[in-house]
């Protein structure tokens, strides 16, 4: 097939075109995005109890729940979350379990459960799909909350229907109500509770279908329609009559006003009250695209909107995603032209341009192949697609390298081409397979962290492949006629004969008296190489090079989040708002200065009340400042920098118990603190939580520490006094009443425009507010009497628990923690609290057990199935170099250059000043299946040369200068194909960078030790006598 191919005149270029072509079609169906899906399968199953404590909801509804799933299959892990009116049962699946099987069985146990409490509302179950934000657009305007919110869903409908965004929310608004306020005097004097009155206005605001006449001309349809839709109108509703006979009207004894369920829940978008359009993607949307929607969207719309509205985008998640894109494909360019001026260095122009006009062939060939199995274009597919630019180049180089020389012996150009390409067949061919050996093995990795670094090797082995293909059946002919042209090119220019010249002699003189010398002192060498092998070991073991489980993202948002103590005002929380917004703005003007040109360093300020991702609760208490950062890409500072200073300028405020600052949470591996403590006592749960917390502060680069179990406001506890039931009450009779007045009944709702408006009826806000009004409040009893709330019950004080956490039926509370990496390590931190705090805290609460979670337990998961699956590739290379030699020790020497490899990936992090990662061990991973290649080559020759009679001592010597140019060449494609982003001073690169140097300095490393290795290895081999002539089969 491949004289073939050589000599067919277009079958190659037919080939060729069918790959450009299918990769240039599927182009517009991959989509884009920051990081590969990396969220495993979940269930949630949410029922609300309105108005019931976390811990009445964990008592009725949380182990209900539990109980209702135990014994279901696949399923990892369980948490319930009981907090003020409602659970939620999340369900962690494993990678066995049918999402749509497990969704019905779940269903269909908690449907069983017949004791939960009457008031709940009916379980919601569904697969909890996590959609990736890609922007917000901020709405400001000189209007009411009420219309603003009616403006936001307008515009949200246009932005749905007319540009084709489909997850689209409104956010900085609670539920639309009309809220009725009663006078309680007045409720007194007419005899009524507050349920009473919600009953009146829901019997009076009726639409309803009532039948139809049949007259002999024509049918009419009935319709009774006493609907109120505006405060206006409920406030004509007959609630009563005087003393009199006089109507007695809800104006006359209530307030009725158009609002939100909660004060709190508001945004403020650069100090101006403002909606927020949310606009996320599932997992088939390319988020630049919708970016590039939503971005006309708000164009279109501010040039028709009404003065004094404006729109703005902000928490704009894509232009990380842009920018990385942007660098990466800018790093891919310079990339390839390197390579290019590499083999044009040794080879002709247009011997050089045939063999890297395989690269698009191939990778766009790949990119066919990644649009038909659903994989994306992101960050860690496109450092898969780099690598491959200097990976691919080896096949051809190899190929090219061997036809040249066969062209040098006086072969005819198409015997050249055929039997050079067949000699290294073989070769090849092991390469290929040990590559995709190693690179095979990381398909399988484990954990958020293997989810997203298995796309390298998943791009990496289509685009291998597909050049192999490009190699074999396409670049033979396309040298073959390059040959064949090549008498009528010029002669080399000066400089670079001058460098063949230097090339040829180095490899013909130094080189060789350097392997002669090597093999001559062969035992010192090993042993010289192996004792820097351990001390670039011992560089880890020492501290000198620091493991950070994944490198931080530089993103263009800065948060604080803000907690208060629970039970605190909504106007002590936009105090401290304030506060940090006040700094931001003051180091805005600081820092803008350093900035070409003058661009302010924060854009924009979102303030958002009753929001923290940390919390994991709701109130007046909580509060998100977002600082919307000039992109990395213009500014000059790193965002840990800015934070810093924030934090720093901002200092210590008495109010909050928690203020953390930091960027939100980008790529996998979770927080990088998280420690699980489990117990069924809850207030010793809080207490060794605190003394957890006290630990981790001690430790300098620890911040942002707390926990996710917080005391609630201060309860009154409402109990019936002995001998109540003498006055014709009961509990449900008085829960009753109080629920109403003081949490407040629906009383109808109504519909207006796309909007559910709720009609909520309860006390005066200021009358409920009063402790001495609810002693006195008055309990009307079955004849229309009343009797004061304190004649028949008690009523005591106590706070419980905000929430109420359990993981796999046990009580559970999460101390988090963040780290700056330049002074701590998690991994550090979390292994010395396991051996010093852990034991003294389960010695002092009996029954505590802790769960790591987080960076830790991710790291631990990918980094063990990356050696599991790693020790699987090697056993692969092994097996088919032992195949192709004949033999179980040479495959030994090959393997060798693996753990040289190390030594470059060491010393590349120490003198670039970074700390070893999961992309680095990944980099080192995949150097494993490149160093491989070099080494191939050269135990191919020397086995050569041993076969055709020379002694080992002459055949390493000839084969390590033979083989000088192929391996040189190979080496430096691979490594100036990442060159440009090794240099890449860019902030977008720093996830990829520690990849790239473990490649780049490994493959130096073990270049330059594999060509000194091998032959000394070989010679001891054959000081023991195991290096024989193959016998022929």
């Amino acid at each position: 097939m491949i004289r073939f191919f050589a000599k067919h005149p277009t079958a190659a270029n037919l080939l060729m075109l069918t790959l450009l072509i299918l990769g240039i079609t599927s182009l517009p169906n991959i989509k884009r995005e920051t990081f590969p899906e990396f969220d495993p399968p979940y269930i949630m199953a949410g029922v609300t109890y309105p108005g019931a404590s976390p811990q009445e909801v964990e008592e009725s509804i949380c182990v209900r729940l539990e109980d209702a799933v135990d014994g279901l299959a696949n399923i990892e892990e369980t948490q319930c979350e009981a907090i003020e009116g409602s659970a939620r049962l999340i369900l962690k699946l494993n990678e066995k379990a049918d999402i749509g099987r497990m969704l019905v069985d779940v269903q269909t146990q908690i449907n069983a459960i017949n004791d939960f409490p009457q008031e709940i509302e009916s379980p919601v179950v569904q697969e909890l799909d996590w959609n990736e934000p890609v922007v917000d657009v901020a709405i400001t305007a000189d209007t009411t909350w009420p219309e603003l919110k009616a403006y936001a869903e307008q515009l949200k409908r246009t932005l749905k229907l007319d540009y084709d965004v489909s997850l689209v929310e409104v956010a900085g608004f609670s539920d639309h109500q009309f809220r009725v306020e009663l006078d309680n005097q007045a409720m007194r004097q007419l005899g009524l509770s507050v349920g009473d009155i919600a009953e009146q206005i829901g019997r009076q605001n009726v639409k309803l279908p009532s039948g139809n006449v049949e007259t002999p001309d024509k049918n009419f349809l009935i319709r009774f329609d006493e609907r109120r839709v505006t405060p206006q109108e409920l406030e004509s509703i007959v609630v009563g009559s005087g003393p009199n006979g006089s109507l007695i009207r809800l104006r006359d004894i209530a307030t009725i006003t158009d609002r939100f369920e909660l004060d709190e829940q508001k945004v403020l978008f650069d100090g101006h009250p403002s909606a927020l359009l949310k606009v996320s993607k599932n997992k088939e949307d390319d988020a630049l695209r919708i970016k590039e929607r939503v971005a006309q969207f708000v164009e279109d719309q501010q040039a028709i909107a009404p003065d004094g509205v404006k729109l703005e985008l902000t928490n704009d998640l894509s232009s990380v995603l842009w920018d990385r894109l942007t660098m990466m494909v800018k790093n891919g360019w310079q990339g390839i032209i390197l390579v290019f001026a590499t083999m044009w260095l040794f080879f002709s122009l247009r011997y050089s341009f045939w063999v890297a006009a395989g690269l698009p062939v191939a990778f766009l060939g790949g990119l066919f192949l990644m649009a038909q199995l659903g994989l994306s274009i992101n960050i860690m597919s496109l450092v898969g697609l780099l690598m491959a630019i200097g990976i691919m180049m080896d096949d051809a180089i190899v190929i090219a390298e061997s036809i040249a020389a066969h062209l040098d012996r006086g072969e005819k150009v198409d015997d050249a081409v055929t039997n050079g390409v067949k000699k290294v067949l073989p070769g090849v061919i092991s390469s290929f397979l040990t590559t995709v050996c190693i690179f095979g093995s990381l398909l399988f990795l484990q954990g958020e962290m293997g989810a997203v670094l298995k796309a390298v090797p998943q791009v990496l082995i289509l685009v291998l492949t597909l050049s192999l293909v490009e190699a074999f059946l396409i670049l033979p002919n396309h040298l073959s006629h390059s040959l064949h042209k090549e008498k009528k090119e010029k002669p080399p220019a000066k400089f670079k004969q001058k460098l063949l010249d230097g090339f040829e002699n180095f490899r013909n003189t130094k080189l060789v008296s350097a392997v002669e010398k090597v093999v001559e002192y062969r035992y010192a060498f090993i042993g010289g190489v192996f004792a820097l092998l351990l001390i670039s070991a011992a560089t880890l073991a020492g501290g000198l090079l620091k493991f950070q489980p994944f490198p931080e993202l530089d993103g263009d948002i800065a948060e604080a989040r803000i907690i208060l103590p629970p039970g605190s005002s909504l106007s002590q929380t936009e105090a401290v708002v304030d506060k940090i917004v006040t700094s931001a703005r003051k180091l805005d003007k600081e820092w803008s200065e350093k900035i070409e040109n003058g661009t302010p360093l924060v854009q924009h300020i979102t303030s958002q009340f009753n929001a923290n991702a940390d919390a994991n609760e709701s109130g007046p208490h909580i509060a998100t400042v977002r600082l919307d950062l000039l992109g990395a890409e213009s500014r000059n500072t790193l965002i840990e920098e800015f934070i810093a200073a924030w934090r720093e300028d901002v200092g210590e405020l008495a109010d909050p118990i928690s203020l953390v600052y930091k960027q939100p949470t980008m790529g996998p591996g979770g927080r990088a603190i998280e420690i699980r403590a489990k117990h069924d006592d809850l207030d010793a749960l809080k207490a060794a939580s605190i003394e957890i917390q006290q630990y981790l502060n001690e430790f300098d680069g620890v911040h942002g520490v707390l926990d996710d179990m917080r005391m609630g406001k201060e309860e009154v506890l409402v109990k019936l006094r002995p001998g109540a039931e003498t006055y014709g009450v009961n509990g449900q009779l008085i829960a009753n009443q109080l629920r109403a007045a003081f949490f407040g009944q629906t009383a109808d709702e109504i519909q207006v425009g796309v909007e559910n408006i709720s009609i909520e009826v309860r006390l005066d806000k200021v009358q409920a507010g009063d402790l001495q009004q609810l002693a006195n409040f008055p309990i009307i009893l079955s004849d229309g009497s009343q009797i004061p709330l304190a004649t028949i019950a008690t009523l005591d004080f106590q706070r419980n628990y905000v929430r109420i956490q359990r993981i796999d039926g046990l009580r559970t509370i999460s101390v988090f923690g963040d780290i700056d990496n330049t002074k701590a390590n998690s991994t550090a931190i979390i292994a010395q609290f396991q051996k010093d705090e852990a034991p003294k805290l389960m010695q002092k609460y009996p029954g505590l057990r802790f769960d790591f979670e987080g960076e830790a337990k991710d790291t631990a998961e990918t980094g063990a199935s990356m050696g599991k699956g790693f020790l699987l590739g090697l056993f692969g290379v092994f097996a088919i170099l032992s195949y192709q030699f004949r033999s179980y020790l040479e495959p030994f020497v090959v393997m060798l250059a693996i753990p040289l490899a190390f030594v470059g990936v060491v010393w590349g992090h120490i003198l670039l000043g970074h700390s070893l990662s999961m992309p680095s061990l990944m980099g080192f991973v995949s150097l494993a299946g490149i160093v491989v290649n070099d080494s191939i080559l050269l135990v191919q020759y020397i086995r050569h040369h041993v076969d055709e009679g020379d002694n080992v001592h002459d055949s390493v010597v000839k084969a390590s200068r033979e083989r000088f140019r192929a391996v040189f060449l190979t080496s430096m494609t691979t490594a100036a194909g990442l060159l440009p982003l090794l240099t890449e001073t860019s902030l977008q690169a720093q996830v990829i960078q520690p990849l790239v140097i473990s490649i780049v300095f490994g493959i130096f490393a073990s270049t330059l030790l594999v060509l000194f290795m091998i032959p000394a290895a070989y010679a001891i081999l054959a000081d023991f006598g195991v290096v024989r002539k193959h016998e022929e089969i």
